[in-house]
């Protein structure tokens, strides 16, 4: 069985047992969490298709880990202007493993 979920304006094609690496979520390591917003839930013959969120349906997931991306450098320059800015990012992300659907 699969679902199709949404979370941090994406969407993520999960089965059970997976393993993915979300938008940062509030939770420690070891704290359950449930995506309701689910967009469609297949398994063999059947496939339920929401208009948007599919009724009844939740994916129950894990947080395995809170991290934080590799750095980027943002560097911003205007030629013969004297203008330079650099910047470093590092994206907060949340790591889940996903235990059950239930459609």
């Amino acid at each position: 069985m699969y679902a199709v979920i949404k979370t941090g304006g994406k969407q993520y094609r999960v089965t059970e047992g997976d393993a993915l690496q979300v938008e940062k979520l509030a939770g420690a390591a070891g704290d359950p969490i449930q995506f309701d917003d689910v967009l469609l839930v297949g398994g063999g013959d059947v496939v339920k298709v929401g208009k948007p969120l599919v009724g009844g349906a939740a994916v129950k997931a894990e947080i395995i880990s809170q991290d934080r991306g590799d750095k980027i450098i943002v560097f911003k320059m205007r030629r013969r202007k004297n203008y330079r800015r650099k910047q470093g990012h590092r994206q907060a992300y949340t790591r889940v493993k996903i235990i059950g659907i239930k459609s």
